[in-house]
């Protein structure tokens, strides 16, 4: 912090005093926000990136707010969601009954949340199904499931600690006769940085993990209750059938944890204590034996996207040649090539594929070009710390000179700061295109492109 923030720190302090209290500080200005920007400037100086650079000069704050939004459950109690929202209902006459009403079966469905993981940092995604039995004459607001859900969403977690958390909470507070928690959860994959392996084999989506919890009338999950709460989620197309069941054991599911990657960069030891530095000022312990190795992982991630870790993928690049120039050019297609990237603005993942169109000579060879060397091209760019508008630009200029000049890029993502800050837009993606030469003016020749990729992925989804 320098002498003129601190004047500015010193002077609402002491206008606080003068009224008579201490003024609540901005959030920009509370020592937790200013604590995680000077951190993840290290952490930015760590990767080679100027953290005066225009894309990345407020990364520091904007990286502070989505940690502490989305880690405000610390400071959050369940009872202020759920006293006021406790409904007087009537029930059936005698005992539990299956019909609706006090007594029978309440199912609520689909709650898209994220939480963070405790194991790596970094976000994901699940959708919670919560069924419960009311008692006592009373029910409550549907909406307050998924405030209490994000209660204990917004915190470092492990899906199935999650599970138990909502479950305990509901049955605490709002003292039903049971409680039952689906959780479906879906975690990023790590990218395989092994040289020798950078092709969609590497790609491998997200880690699935679907996990349970129960209390009272749900404690047994043999019970008819449970099957039937289970029938209600099939409907939806959950596959119950790999549900980790309640109190069973859950396999390890961070890919930080699992992954078997050679590309293991040295860590900076004040890398390490600056992710320390970030851990405490969210509230967290660092030496709670879960979060223990959660700064070292967190950085193998970061590492991928150090700048110049793939720059020997591009030697010789330039040497390829395209045949001479003839009348007659055919299209050709590099489709549904994956890539992950880092956004530089908020220092988390995103991740999709790129599709390429190009002309090359009537009756010449593709592989003059090569898969691998466009693959190559699309992997160097996206391990950096980027946006997905550059990225896209970026590649085309790359392949433009190799190809001739005319070369059409196509980029469909999807972005976790869609779903991990206040915006929370889940299920969204983004599309990106470039063109140059014959592509710019030429309509037809567009519209061909991204009918293949249309019918391509269409034909994947039928198959």
């Amino acid at each position: 912090m320098d002498t003129r923030d601190e004047g500015h720190l010193k002077l609402e302090l002491e206008i606080g005093m003068k009224n008579g209290c201490c003024a609540e500080l901005a959030f920009e200005h509370q020592p937790e926000t200013l604590a995680i920007q000077d951190a993840v400037k290290l952490l930015l100086q760590g990767l080679h990136e100027d953290v005066n650079r225009e894309g990345i000069k407020k990364t520091p704050f904007r990286v502070a707010k989505a940690l502490r939004e989305g880690t405000r459950g610390y400071k959050q109690k369940v009872k202020d969601y759920v006293q006021s929202a406790l409904f007087p209902e009537a029930g059936l006459d005698e005992g539990v009954g299956l019909a609706g009403g006090v007594g029978g079966l309440v199912v609520v469905r689909d709650l898209d949340h994220y939480s963070y993981c405790e194991s790596c940092l970094l976000p994901f995604h699940f959708k919670c199904h919560i069924g419960y039995v009311p008692s006592g004459q009373r029910v409550l607001g549907l909406s307050k499931f998924s405030r209490v859900t994000d209660v204990f969403a917004k915190r470092l977690q492990d899906p199935q600690r999650l599970a138990h958390d909502i479950c305990s909470a509901l049955q605490h507070w709002v003292k039903p006769d049971g409680v039952a928690v689906v959780l479906e959860c879906s975690h990023i994959h790590f990218p395989s940085l092994d040289l020798d392996s950078l092709d969609s084999s590497s790609h491998r989506g997200f880690v699935k993990l679907l996990v349970s919890s129960g209390s009272g009338v749900f404690e047994d999950e043999s019970s008819s209750l449970w099957s039937e709460f289970l029938s209600f989620l099939m409907f939806k197309g959950v596959k119950t059938q790999a549900l980790c069941r309640n109190g069973g054991p859950v396999k390890e599911w961070c890919p930080s944890v699992k992954s078997s990657s050679k590309f293991s960069p040295k860590q900076d030891p004040e890398m390490v204590s600056a992710v320390v530095s970030i851990l405490k000022s969210l509230g967290e312990d660092p030496l709670r034996k879960e979060l223990i190795a959660t700064p070292s992982r967190y950085l193998k991630w970061m590492m991928n996207f150090q700048r110049a870790n793939l720059d020997m993928k591009l030697n010789g690049f330039n040497s390829a040649k395209v045949n001479g120039e003839v009348k007659e050019k055919r299209l050709h297609c590099e489709l549904n090539i994956p890539f992950w990237s880092m956004c530089e603005h908020h220092l988390l993942p995103f991740y999709g594929v790129v599709h390429i169109g190009y002309f090359c000579a009537e009756g010449s060879n593709p592989k003059t070009i090569g898969s691998s060397l466009i693959q190559s091209v699309v992997h160097f760019y996206g391990f950096k710390l980027q946006v997905q508008e550059r990225m896209t630009r970026q590649i085309a200029e790359t392949l433009s000179p190799l190809v001739g000049g005319d070369v059409i890029v196509v980029a469909e993502a999807g972005h976790t700061c869609m779903i991990s800050r206040g915006i929370e837009k889940f299920g969204s993606s983004t599309a990106t295109i470039a063109v140059l030469g014959r592509f710019s003016n030429d309509n037809s020749s567009r519209a061909v492109f991204l009918d293949k990729i249309h019918t391509t992925n269409a034909l994947k989804t039928d198959s």
